[in-house]
């Protein structure tokens, strides 16, 4: 059989502006991409990640598997933002048997929640490099009022949720399927979506530091909005590339090229934080994706303010396309919102 069905998922990523869904085969050539759309969500369909309108979330959910003819029900989706808690903690060696109370009781102190209103998982990344009887280890937290809202939503679009990820690891996840990457250069991965900003500081397949903000591509809309006075949705609309009077347009140009340059300092805040916090390693590389990275601006001020290389990421790099189905022009327009649905439709149902 050219595609494995046992374990076969697809990828939903569930953003405050789109959502995106993605199939990925695998066959002796590779990974072969066998679907991928896109549906606008509604403004207000989901608050601070959380979802105000379930039936039409749902329905819309339901709706972009019919237009792509998806048939498999198995799905893997993520999560992120404040709702979710992502540290790196150093902890000490200890017998299996010991390992997943010890990693409870450490992670009380960084998590600002109530320890019974999270669900707790992590993985072991090596030996310390400051003593030999210490680990690292990553450690993730989600609200569990948060898992069960997601559920709640996949259930009722008539499918079954397998994965519960983050988006982080998502895009890490398709990244590292990319053609041509170092494991030794130190990469920055930065997803710019609607209502927040993930960073994600990786030498090879480590993540040397992982930071959400609130920021994202809703900033521009809110005050597009206030500053013309149109709706939400008509913003929207321009910010896509839709008609604007000659107001609008200059209005548009002008905000984003402010929230480019705020949405730089905050980036460029984190790589000094890191490089002044590790003596020898520097981010070398920029990786840009999400909405955001086709905002004007962010690019240039990125390479200017680090004088760091910064480029888009190609996310169907690593996977066949039939070009007749997905053509250069595709690529070219849903490269920078694919990765997580991309990333999330590689995972497996066992995986870890």
């Amino acid at each position: 059989m050219l595609f494995r069905k046992m374990d076969h998922l697809v990828g939903l990523d569930i953003g405050s502006s789109f959502i995106k869904v993605a199939e990925i085969g695998t066959s002796k050539k590779g990974n072969i991409l066998k679907n991928f759309g896109v549906a606008q969500v509604s403004p207000g369909t989901i608050v601070e990640g959380r979802v105000a309108d379930m039936d039409g979330l749902a329905n819309t959910i339901r709706t972009l598997f019919k237009t792509h003819k998806i048939k498999e029900k198995n799905v893997a989706i993520s999560t992120g933002g404040h709702s979710v808690v992502i540290k790196t903690i150093n902890t000490a060696k200890v017998p299996e048997n010991e390992l997943q109370a010890t990693i409870y009781s450490e992670a009380e102190q960084y998590i600002p929640y109530d320890i019974d209103d999270v669900n707790i998982d992590y993985q072991i990344l090596g030996e310390s490099d400051f003593s030999p009887d210490q680990m690292n280890v990553l450690l993730v937290a989600v609200k569990k009022d948060l898992v069960a809202e997601y559920i709640d939503l996949i259930t009722l679009a008539g499918l079954t949720p397998k994965i519960i990820d983050v988006d982080t690891f998502a895009l890490q996840n398709i990244y590292e399927t990319l053609p041509g990457g170092d494991p030794e250069q130190v990469i920055l991965l930065v997803d710019v979506g609607a209502s927040k900003t993930s960073l994600n500081i990786l030498k090879g397949a480590i993540s040397l530091m992982m930071r959400d903000n609130v920021s994202g591509t809703n900033q521009i809309l809110d005050e597009l909005s206030d500053t013309v006075g149109i709706s939400i949705e008509a913003a929207q609309n321009m910010l896509l590339g839709g008609k604007a009077s000659q107001k609008e347009a200059t209005a548009l140009a002008e905000i984003s090229r402010n929230t480019a340059n705020a949405w730089c300092s905050e980036i460029c805040d984190v790589v000094h934080t890191f490089q002044s916090s590790s003596n020898e390693l520097k981010v070398e590389k920029i990786i840009l994706s999400g909405g955001g990275g086709y905002v004007e601006g962010l690019s240039q001020n990125l390479q200017s303010e680090l004088d760091i290389e910064v480029v888009a990421i190609n996310p169907f790099d690593g996977l066949i396309l039939d070009a007749k189905k997905f053509p250069a022009s595709f690529v070219a327009k849903a490269g920078l919102q694919a990765p997580i649905a991309l990333g999330l439709a590689l995972r497996r149902v066992d995986d870890k």
